[in-house]
């Protein structure tokens, strides 16, 4: 429960579904106002909003916008006040080989998955000054450090997501500002719908846990490290089941 005088909000972006989804669910029920967006999923992101403003009794503002845009971005930011979490959540994957791969779909994965995180803190670091606090939360991928064939640019966008994480770090920690990642293995999400059973298979027999990570087990290290002490940025935290 929030003992604190005044309401703490949340922006978590891509919470249609997924991780964002159990995202809202963990911070909603730890007493967050929150403003969640959905580019592709508008009406799943209103009834989740219903849903959990029914739940919980919290405040929430449902978006629909493209995180990869820096208007939306901005009309996002619009409703915001006050921000003591950032959770950058949005993303896109695209599986194929780099040669086959379009200049317009290499833009497309840099726009949403990592210039959102350049448009997000830029906004966001203004509002968590004027509070003298906040935690900035980017979701990211065990592909960022180890790279995953016919994943290319999907791996080098999480690469650059870790060390944009770092190096924010360091420029806001005199600010009480903290910044860190969570960098997933294989969760069970629509994003990896895509592989066939035969493939899901063979990756659970290489992860030691013997399974694929549960979005609420992601979305409780999310809402963990939002809530860790102010010691604790400019980490890149691993949840893959023991895999790497």
């Amino acid at each position: 429960m929030n003992t604190e005088s005044r309401k703490k909000y949340a922006l978590i972006t891509g919470a249609s579904r997924g991780i964002g989804r159990a995202a809202a669910e963990a911070f909603a029920k730890a007493g967050y106002d929150l403003v969640l967006t959905s580019h592709s999923s508008p009406e799943a992101l209103k009834s989740l909003a219903a849903d959990l403003r029914s739940s919980y009794g919290i405040s929430f503002q449902p978006v629909q916008a493209d995180m990869g845009s820096e208007l939306d971005v901005q009309r996002v930011f619009a409703f915001l006040r006050n921000l003591d979490v950032l959770v950058n959540n949005a993303g896109i994957a695209h599986l194929g080989l780099l040669t086959d791969m379009t200049t317009e779909q290499w833009h497309r994965i840099m726009a949403v998955n990592l210039d959102s995180c350049f448009y997000t803190c830029r906004a966001a670091v203004p509002l968590m000054l004027k509070g003298h606090k906040g935690k900035i939360i980017n979701v990211s991928s065990i592909w960022g450090t180890h790279g995953a064939s016919m994943e290319v640019a999907y791996s080098a966008s999480k690469g650059g997501m870790n060390a944009f994480t770092k190096a924010l770090a360091k420029e806001l920690a005199p600010s009480n500002i903290q910044v860190n990642a969570i960098a997933c293995g294989i969760i069970d999400t629509a994003m990896n719908s895509t592989l066939s059973a035969a493939e899901l298979e063979a990756l659970k027999e290489e992860i030691p846990a013997d399974r694929l990570g549960r979005p609420s087990e992601v979305a409780q290290l999310i809402l963990q490290t939002a809530q860790a002490p102010a010691y604790m940025t400019g980490q890149i935290i691993t949840i893959d089941g023991g895999w790497y």
